[in-house]
């Protein structure tokens, strides 16, 4: 019996005996253990190149290494996408956010493999980036392939897309509760109880994976070196709002590195020029290499060890030059992580967001307690600006403040966590609409958000909405075969048109019903001459959003459709509004 019809069989024995509440919680186990068993297979490779390249016969050389090792593992994972792949491998969540805000869920399965090795030979090799995106992407595809395969409908692909989401999460920061927030906040699914329930079951299977293979150990301890009092709370509205001016910073230069890269039509030019001002950056300030969790446990402990190992610097009782150099690391990391992306390398910003918020918290406990500010607790000022950076460059401050105490035990900073990510992420707010990862989806605006209308309207698609089946007429035609076309059409709009297709405008029965029962004026009055020309026009690549907005600006019932000049048809605002009731429906329905 081959595969197809033993998959028929199981599905039918499915429909008899499973009810799909019962399955989908099925599914969202296997989904959390395929996800976190990816986590741990892609942690792993990391581990093993990292151990490989600082072990044996390079060790003695190793600090100089520092130079070469980014570019290699860059070029490396360029040549194995360009040449193995042969197609592009997107940023994880922005991929993932696409596939749901423009596909139904519907990611292909190559995916299910295609971010494992180039992010490992990235990162692995020193790129400055992270690897929660490409184990996000991983675990998104692997839980909408198990939906395609069962042929689950797109509400139920979604939903395991995000369970899929919320447990790499879960696996690779042992966080189970900060990754169901994660995928209600930036992953975007509805909270519901049909969507809440399976969530949990993933997040709590993928946890179950990690710690099997990796170990139950919370991957930060953190022990409070000072409580939590009432005369602290200004203090931490600062970290808040430093933290917000750091994450507008991150993203900015991250946009602009990344797209100016994008310029440069030659993968070989970015390679060298990438790989080049990497190597460095990180030559001169190790501590930027790879992703930077050993760093970050180091600073929650007060040890700055980290910003001296392997450099030409030896200046740590200068207390002014150290905070100068904690300065350097935090501005020099995300110009490395945008260049770790920008020259073609594959990772995720999580750790790099983490690192740099550590540094961030770190320098300003250092600067108040240089003035004499002595109650401050500086590995406190790092756990809590983590948090802050998060929930700005992310914009998720449940995600940050869950994130950050779960792993790092340090929930006994849940208030100074919540009033720094949420003045974080208002700060930036303010200066920035969309995160680091929804930037490009809003400038395409193929954005899917929380808000109903918005989400609605991002997934419909103006080519679905073209009515084509309007009776054109010539514009070299006379009234009397303008009148012959009226009486066989079912339309009251007359699109005009010449030879090539081009649309000159249109006519409605408006236009003649005083002179189409006058046969006298049917030879000579031309139908150019009766014809309104539109000022409004909607081309198919256009968003349904902008087509909603074009009926409200102009307020027109029809309005045509143009490709290269050439006629397609109309929109009217009655089947929008029809369309968009229907799907309103579909999405409303738990």
């Amino acid at each position: 019996m081959d595969s197809p019809q033993i998959l028929k069989k199981f599905l039918i024995w499915r429909v008899k005996h499973l009810s799909n509440q019962q399955f989908i919680f099925i599914l969202s186990i296997l989904v959390g253990l395929a996800t976190g068993f990816s986590a741990v297979i892609i942690k792993n490779s990391v581990h093993f190149i990292q151990q490989f390249l600082i072990h044996g016969f390079v060790q003695d050389y190793y600090y100089y290494l520092y130079f070469i090792y980014p570019t290699i593992g860059i070029s490396l994972a360029v040549i194995f996408i360009k040449y193995f792949l042969k197609r592009p491998v997107g940023h994880g969540i922005p991929s993932t956010l696409y596939s749901i805000s423009k596909r139904n869920g519907i990611i292909p399965r190559l995916n299910m493999f295609s971010s494992v090795i180039p992010s490992a030979l990235t990162v692995g090799f020193g790129g400055s980036a992270g690897l929660e995106g490409p184990t996000v992407a991983t675990g998104a595809a692997i839980g909408s392939n198990i939906g395609q395969l069962l042929h689950l409908n797109h509400k139920q692909i979604i939903l395991l897309l995000g369970c899929a989401c919320a447990g790499a999460l879960s696996a690779i920061f042992k966080a189970p509760i900060a990754a169901i927030v994660f995928a209600l906040e930036v992953i975007m699914l509805d909270l519901t109880m049909a969507s809440l329930v399976p969530l949990l079951i993933a997040s709590l299977s993928a946890a179950l994976t990690s710690y099997f293979f990796l170990g139950q150990d919370v991957l930060y301890p953190f022990e409070l070196a000072d409580e939590f009092i009432m005369l602290d709370f200004p203090v931490y509205i600062l970290l808040g709002i430093t933290t917000g001016i750091v994450s507008l910073y991150f993203i900015r230069v991250y946009i602009f590195i990344t797209e100016a890269f994008e310029n440069i039509k030659s993968f070989y030019v970015r390679l060298l020029v990438g790989g080049l001002a990497l190597g460095v950056l990180i030559f001169f300030l190790p501590s930027l290499y790879g992703e930077g969790y050993a760093e970050i446990n180091q600073s929650l402990h007060g040890d700055l060890s980290y910003l001296f190992k392997n450099t030409l610097f030896s200046f740590q009782e200068n207390a002014l030059l150290v905070m100068g150099l904690l300065l350097a690391v935090i501005i020099f990391k995300v110009i490395a992580t945008s260049i770790t992306f920008g020259s073609g390398g594959i990772g995720g910003v999580f750790a790099p967001s983490l690192f740099i918020g550590a540094n961030t918290g770190l320098l300003l406990g250092k600067i108040l307690n240089y003035f004499d500010f002595k109650v401050y607790s500086e590995s406190s000022f790092a756990l809590v600006g983590m948090a802050g950076l998060i929930a700005g460059v992310l914009h998720a401050p449940l995600t940050a403040i869950f994130l950050i105490a779960e792993i790092t035990g340090g929930y006994d900073l849940i208030l100074p966590l919540m009033i720094t990510a949420t003045i974080s992420y208002t700060t930036l707010k303010y200066f920035e609409k969309n995160s680091i990862y929804t930037f490009q989806l809003a400038k395409r605006k193929e954005l899917i958000t929380h808000h109903k209308d918005k989400a609605v309207l991002s997934r419909m698609k103006v080519v679905k909405l073209i009515e084509d089946d309007f009776t054109t007429v010539n514009e070299e035609a006379n009234l009397g075969e303008l009148i012959k076309i009226v009486a066989k059409s079912h339309r009251n709009i007359f699109p005009v048109i010449d030879n090539e297709n081009t649309l000159h405008g249109f006519i409605t029965l408006d236009n003649i019903r005083d002179i189409m029962f006058k046969p006298e004026l049917y030879e000579t009055v031309l139908v150019r001459n009766l014809m309104t020309v539109p000022q409004t026009f909607v081309h198919p690549d256009d968003s349904v959003e902008t087509v909603a907005e074009k009926f409200h600006t102009s307020g027109k019932y029809n309005i045509p459709v143009l490709k290269d000049g050439k006629y397609l048809g109309f929109i009217s605002k009655a089947n929008l509004f029809s369309s968009y009731r229907k799907l309103l429906k579909s999405f409303s329905e738990e």
